[in-house]
């Protein structure tokens, strides 16, 4: 049926966005910041969303939507540090609400792996680098 195949494309397109991403803003590429980080969130909701199928056929398919959303706001949360407005900017963008508290509770859990993980706020990272601040 191509599912398999179309698993498979996500996947591919999740990692090459994934590593584009870093190295186009270590070459000083001119280049968005949000599309690409939403896609990715987005492309991550598709992948979990295929992995909720093979452990419970059709709850994956019937989620789908709903885990989308949440990986647009948590990739955003977790990059930028800031909860509310990574899930007010989906809902704004989307005009869906219904899935507002998910979006909440994992733009917190995102912020909390980002700090324990020690990774810096995009915008910090990117104030130091145009004030040639940066120590690494």
């Amino acid at each position: 049926t191509g599912q398999q195949l179309t698993f498979l494309a996500v996947v591919l397109i999740l990692v090459v966005r994934f590593v584009t991403g870093p190295l186009s803003y270590a070459a000083n590429t001119p280049g968005g910041l949000f599309a690409p980080m939403l896609a990715l969130g987005a492309l991550s909701g598709v992948v979990f969303s295929q992995a909720l199928d093979w452990i419970r056929p059709g709850m994956g398919t019937q989620l789908l939507p709903a885990l989308m959303l949440v990986g647009m706001a948590t990739l955003f949360t977790s990059v930028v540090r800031a909860p509310l407005t990574g899930a007010v900017l989906v809902m704004e963008m989307t005009a869906t609400t219904s899935v507002a508290v998910a979006m909440f509770a994992a733009g917190a859990t995102a912020v909390i792996v980002a700090q324990l993980c020690g990774a810096p706020p995009i915008y910090d990272t990117l104030r130091e680098r145009m004030l040639g601040t940066d120590d690494r």
